[in-house]
């Protein structure tokens, strides 16, 4: 539709071209950006180099650019100033809109030199931010807020009573407490609501994290205050890292951002996702994923399709926070870089029938290697006539520096040790009929030159559990026989313990087994953090409840030493069995000297609560508490010791024993002289009071019979001295060196 003209003003043969209305001229014919421009980025960030390098400068960017896309011919436009200098950045137009988008997502932030990082964005972007007066013609230099202190995440560290914390989630509420031992535990914070569905610790302790419908929140400090908030709809579960850099957030529903649902920090290209990897430092997300469905093409040993399971954690984190990597089951892992989250070598590892990976969780050292490493450990099934496999793979150089081959496997786990020395391969093997299973480890020696293997096959029936001892090299396995088809009865359960043999010149021998305990109903197996003591309980069972207290290092005398196990390195001892009626969930504290047992709400609602014992099995204390759903001990970081001073601590230890003795004893003194103390204020109100009441009535002129307190008797001026003794009486004292 063409302006009209009928009401212009006209004056002299002349007009005012700024009265004339030409938005709808300006409507027709606008470039639209959105369209015509979307396979447009600006690249800046680049060196400024003179007009005879620029050729040369824009040959060496098109290597980059063309890594994620094709760029068009002549499609770098590269200015120059007055001086013949380029600016700085560059235009660059892709053969589709799709390629300009991968540039922006894997070439921001991608280092040219040691000098010059590129900033792409999509030249859309800059022209629909940048109008419309967005950006201020004029700069204003920002404003720099005062600097304010912030709360010391890890305070409760230097608790002068060295006490540990627990969070308890009870029916609404969520509190924070310091373990008291004997005592109840002393509160620290306790809030209604805090969380809708659960909490959870990070790795180190630094945060308390509370779950909600709109996303994760993280909680520290003294004051408890919230550190960072992550916005994730319907979010479901959550993943740290193991040094608390990143986190992970999942949810079963899709994202949906748009622009009728904005949410804070997603953008766009978070929509239809459902993992969300985020920086827990800037609280933004680094980078999002779809789930991945399982190949319906995936079978297993027998031809049978795989049924698709949820794999928790599915991105899987490297030690020290440089990776992280996703496995696509019977196709490839894939790896990714942090912090930027590309794809290592931009490709994924693909390895046929990839069932499971796991990292090592901590720097492998293997010998002779001193160049940087992370390892993971995979296993691939039987497929035709290959064997099934395991290997070990080093990173970043993706080099596969130990394989074995495997024959008539129905399953494997992977078990690292937590110093990564060891990785346990437990394959379940099947009989030639497939009607039987037995179990056999596959122990990879890691550190040792050429990583030997070593094969554990004395075992019988079917391994259902495996854990390695924390920090050190022995291991606990439970294993059953096979399950009648008929019998709505569970078999009984057998704990197996195996050590090392003794050698010498600090290698560790051959593992060898020490003691199976048949006829039992166990199931789980629950190591200290600082290894020796082992729980061996029935959790989640209507048959059994017992838990059974193992020390693996037991000193005995010289008389009951058996020369069968004088080149073994354990003693085990069984230290004490309990009950817990109705138990969901052992914890250990992080010192490894209590165990608090719990009998959860999420898992049934009988008779839950909680018990704490010691170490050794010993009842401390018992609360049945309505709906309580969570106890959870609060992690502690690595400590800050030398090798060096921990030797010298243990070396004294009976020393320090004889402090904290002393320390304990203060305690209870001064608790008694608490109660002392308030009773004799309680006796000086009581005299006091009736003081005043006798006088009162005397002032009234009443007479009041009163009986004469004990010990005035006859004599009632007679001087009375009274005399308060308490008497403390050691019943029992023991004194026991724990290595």
């Amino acid at each position: 539709m063409a302006p009209s003209y009928e009401n212009l003003p006209i004056e002299d043969d002349e007009f005012d071209e700024s009265e004339i209305d030409f938005s709808d001229l300006q409507e027709q014919y606008e470039v639209r950006l959105e369209e015509g421009l979307d396979a447009f980025v600006v690249v800046d960030g680049l060196p400024v180099v003179p007009e005879e390098n620029r050729q040369k400068l824009i040959k060496f960017l098109l290597r980059k650019l063309n890594s994620v896309g094709k760029v068009k011919e002549d499609g770098v436009f590269m200015p120059l100033n007055d001086k013949n200098m380029t600016e700085g950045y560059a235009f660059v137009e892709y053969g589709a809109a799709n390629e300009a988008v991968a540039a922006v997502k894997q070439l921001h932030g991608m280092p040219l030199d040691k000098k010059h990082t590129m900033a792409v964005n999509k030249l859309t972007d800059i022209d629909r931010y940048g109008r419309e007066g967005r950006i201020d013609d004029h700069y204003t230099p920002p404003t720099i807020e005062p600097f304010q202190q912030k709360e010391h995440l890890r305070s409760w560290l230097g608790d002068i009573e060295a006490r540990d914390q627990m969070v308890m989630y009870r029916g609404d509420k969520v509190g924070v407490f310091w373990n008291e031992k004997d005592d109840p535990p002393e509160m620290v914070v306790d809030r209604e609501n805090w969380t809708e569905f659960f909490v959870q610790w990070s790795p180190l302790g630094t945060y308390l994290t509370s779950i909600h419908a709109q996303g994760v929140q993280l909680w520290g400090g003294k004051a408890w205050s919230r550190q960072k908030r992550f916005a994730h709809p319907g979010v479901n579960l959550v993943d740290f890292s193991p040094n608390e850099k990143y986190i992970t957030t999942w949810s079963h529903r899709p994202l949906q951002v748009d622009e009728n649902h904005p949410v804070p920090s997603l953008s766009l290209e978070e929509d239809g996702k459902n993992y969300v990897i985020w920086d827990i430092a800037t609280g933004k997300p680094l980078r999002s994923f779809a789930t991945i469905d399982v190949p319906s093409a995936t079978v297993d040993a027998e031809g049978n399709p795989v049924k698709k399971k949820m794999q928790w954690p599915t991105f899987k984190w490297s030690s020290d926070d440089n990776y992280v990597a996703r496995m696509t089951q019977g196709q490839s892992i894939s790896v990714y870089e942090l912090p930027r989250m590309n794809l290592l070598d931009k490709q994924s590892i693909k390895i046929e029938g990839v069932m499971d990976f796991e990292w090592a969780p901590a720097a492998p050292r293997r010998d002779g290697i001193k160049g940087y490493e992370q390892l993971f450990c995979y296993w691939t099934p039987e497929l035709g006539s290959n064997p099934a496999k395991v290997g070990l793979m080093s990173i970043p150089s993706k080099e596969i520096v130990r394989t074995r081959n495997l024959f008539s496997v129905s399953d494997a786990k992977l078990h690292w040790q937590s110093e990564a020395a060891y990785v346990c391969v437990k394959v379940d093997r099947h009989s030639k009929s497939k009607k039987s299973l037995a179990t056999n480890l596959e122990i990879f020696r890691v550190r040792e030159k050429g990583v030997p293997v070593e094969v554990v096959d004395s075992i019988k029936d079917t391994v259902i559990n495996f854990a390695w001892e924390p920090k050190g090299n022995r291991f606990v396995l439970i294993t059953t026989g096979e399950i009648p088809a008929a019998s709505a009865v569970p078999p009984k359960t057998a704990v197996s313990f195996f050590c090392p043999e003794k050698a010498k010149g600090g290698v560790v021998g051959n593992f060898r087994h020490i003691r199976t305990i048949d006829k039992k109903n166990s199931n789980a197996i629950y190591w200290s953090p600082k290894g020796r003591f082992v729980v061996v309980a029935a959790l989640q069972s209507q048959q059994s409840f017992e838990l059974d207290f193992y020390d693996l290092s037991f000193e005995k005398s010289k008389d009951e030493k058996d020369e069968k196990d004088k080149d073994l390195t354990a003693n085990l001892q069984l230290m004490s069995t309990v009950e817990h009626y109705g138990v969901t969930d052992i914890e250990w504290d992080p010192t490894g000297r209590y165990v608090a047992t719990v009998a959860s709400a999420f898992r049934h609602l009988m008779e839950n609560g909680y018990h704490l014992y010691d170490f050794k099995g010993t009842l401390l204390r018992e609360e049945h508490i309505d709906r309580f759903k969570q106890l959870i001990w609060r992690p502690r970081p690595p400590t800050l010791l030398s090798k060096e001073e921990q030797a010298d601590i243990r070396k004294n230890l009976r020393n320090y024993s004889r402090i904290f003795d002393e320390q304990d004893l203060a305690k209870k003194n001064t608790a008694n002289r608490q109660v002392v103390e308030q009773r004799r204020r309680l006796l000086e109100e009581w005299v006091a009071w009736r003081e005043q009441m006798k006088e009162m009535l005397d002032e009234e002129g009443i007479e009041v019979e009163v009986e004469e307190d004990a010990g005035q008797g006859k004599d009632a001026d007679a001087e009375v001295e009274e005399i308060e003794e308490i008497v403390e009486e050691i019943i029992e004292e023991t004194e026991e060196v724990i290595g």
